[in-house]
This record gives structure tokens, sequence and C-alpha cells, in this order.
């Protein structure tokens, strides 16, 4: 029995898989899967219970500048429409081709977590009483950021056309740069200038509420980045034929047009920066970034350059005991349990 539960495992693949019923769960082959999954689990809540009093307050008074409220509604409306991309993707197109149940019970989970994302940014719209049809619709009517959404949706459009699958090389490859488009450049790098400026308002104890429901979207996304990566990884390894000379040219093309996107759109967000801020500094952190994740799937950095916020890879490794600047994000299994 033990012998057959192991050979039933090690038939498991991450794509392309006819012999195993993509329905049993177990036994596990891809444990780490399973492990993001539990994490995204303790990682539960809901916008909802973060208090918006002191940002609201802040959001009436003469205490931001033009800049600051600027760029808070810059990154109001990339990410309001960027996390429901994310979540259509994994549905619609992902889903569909990942022959593995481990990394499917983990997508569930990841999409959900991307309608609590869209959820927060409709509270933070709602609870400053901001016009919530030029925040939800700025991906059409700010170039920056509707050549980052455009960039993903193409993506997405692919996998999507009536004769895609991923039995082809061509189709295989496709579907690994669909992967490495939404896991590694709008989660890995789009998401990342966006998390920096807001936290950084926040460490200036400024809009507090949205520093802290951005805290907890930094963190989903943290293991949402571990698990795409860990699954890009995968499909590499077993189908080393996929992982060509020429398709990494392509990728690593693909990811240094990626940051050219995002270092526009940093220049959008800040025409003439604030105190701390400046559109320079993101051009380095773009790069930074970009460097760190070509670095998780096997490519070559590309630009060497340092990262300008040394506090943020802070605010990624601290423990979830730890105080994050002004307020205090804590561990909790469910939202019923949750302290501030």
């Amino acid at each position: 029995m033990h012998q057959e539960k192991r050979a039933k495992a090690a038939e498991k693949r991450l794509i392309n898989c006819t012999t195993v019923d993509v329905n049993q769960l177990m036994p596990l082959k891809y444990n780490w899967a399973w492990e993001h999954y539990l994490n995204g689990c303790a990682n539960h809540w809901m916008p909802t219970e973060v208090p918006m009093a002191k940002d609201i307050e802040i959001w009436k008074s003469n205490q931001l500048s033009e800049a600051e409220r600027l760029l808070i509604m810059r990154n109001l409306g990339f990410f309001s429409t960027a996390e429901s991309l994310v979540a259509n993707n994994i549905t619609l197109a992902i889903y569909k081709y990942v022959t593995n149940p481990e990394c499917r019970q983990y997508l569930l989970r990841q999409a959900f977590e991307e309608a609590i994302h869209t959820h927060t940014f409709h509270y933070i719209v709602e609870s400053l009483a901001l016009d919530e049809g030029e925040i939800f619709n700025m991906y059409n009517e700010i170039p920056a950021i509707h050549d980052k959404d455009a960039f993903e949706m193409n993506l997405t459009q692919d996998i999507l056309a009536n004769n895609f699958d991923t039995k082809t090389q061509e189709g295989a490859q496709k579907f690994l740069e669909n992967l490495i488009g939404f896991y590694i450049i709008m989660e890995g790098i789009f998401f990342y200038s966006g998390f920096a400026m807001i936290l950084s308002l926040h460490r200036q104890n400024k809009m507090t509420g949205i520093g802290e429901q951005f805290q907890y979207i930094l963190r989903d996304e943290t293991i949402h980045l571990n698990f795409g990566i860990d699954l890009i990884n995968g499909i590499k390894e077993e189908n080393p034929e996929l992982w060509s000379s020429d398709f990494q040219a392509y990728i690593t093309d693909k990811i240094r047009h990626a940051v050219e996107l995002e270092i526009r759109y940093a220049e959008d967000c800040l025409p003439k920066g604030i105190l701390g801020l400046t559109a320079p500094m993101f051009r380095e952190y773009a790069q930074y970034i970009a460097d760190r994740r070509l670095e998780r799937i096997g490519l070559k950095t590309q630009y060497n350059s340092k990262n300008p916020f040394p506090w943020m890879s802070e605010t990624i490794d601290l423990g979830k005991e730890k105080n994050f600047f002004e307020t205090r994000v804590t561990e909790y299994q469910s939202s019923a349990s949750l302290t501030w």
C-alpha cells in the first residue's frame, strides 16, 4: 500500500499530467505548495478590521501636500485594478493548466486573497469618500498605469485563446511566460514600488490605516511570490527543454521592459519628489528588485543596483509579532482573534 502511494505521488506533475487524477490531493508530492497554502491561511485578515478614523482626519486636513495626495491616489488607482487582474489570471488561465491538486489548493487560497485585496481598495476609497470612478478607472486614463496593466492582460489573453494548450513546447513556454509575467513581474516588481511609497508615508506616521493594510498585503504577496517561484522552478525542472537559451533571453528582455514601465510609473507618481522619496530612487529600486527576481529563477542579474530602501527588506523579513513602525501587525489564525 505504501509503495502504491509513493508511486502515485511520484507520477504527479505540475503541468500536462494525465496519469494521476487531479482531484487526488493525497499523497502530497509538492510539500512546498501545501506549506504555502497553510501559511496563507495563517495570514488571514480582513480590511474592515483596520481602523481608518485617523486616515480620514488627516485626509480632510491640510497635513498632506499635493505631492503626497497624488502619490496615494496613483497607488490606489493602480492596485485597485491590478489585484483583480491577478485574480482573473489565476481563475481563468493558470488554474486550468496546473494539473496538481496541492498547487490548485494554494491557487484557490491566493484567488481569495486577491479578492480581499480588491476589497481593501474599495474600503479605503469608501472610507476617504474618494471618487470611486476616478480611482477604479485610472487604468484606462493614466498611461503609466494603463501600460503596466496592458502588459499583464496580454499574457492572460494568450492563455485564453481557443486553440491554446500546454502540450506543445510553444504552448508550455507561453504558459511559463504567463507565470513569470504575473508572479515575477506583476507581484514581484510592479507591486513593490507602490509598497515602498505607501510604507514610506506610514513610517512618517501618515495614513497609517492604509499603511497597515499595505503591510498585510505585502505579507500576502511575499507568499504569492514564493509560491510562484517554486512553481516556475518546478516546471523548469520537470520540463528542462522549455528553458532554452533563447527563451531565457526572451524572458530577460521581458523583465527589462517591465522595469522601464515601473520606472515610468514611479516618475508619474513622484513628478517632483517628496520628503525622502524621488523618482530616481525608484529607478534604482526597480532595478534592484528585478535582479533579485532574476536570481530566484536562475537568470543573470542585469543591473547591479543598490537598494535605496533597506528598511523595506527589514519590513518583509520582520516576524509577525514585531512592531512595524507606528502600528502593530500581529500573528493570528482568524479574524475572531485579531488584536491591535
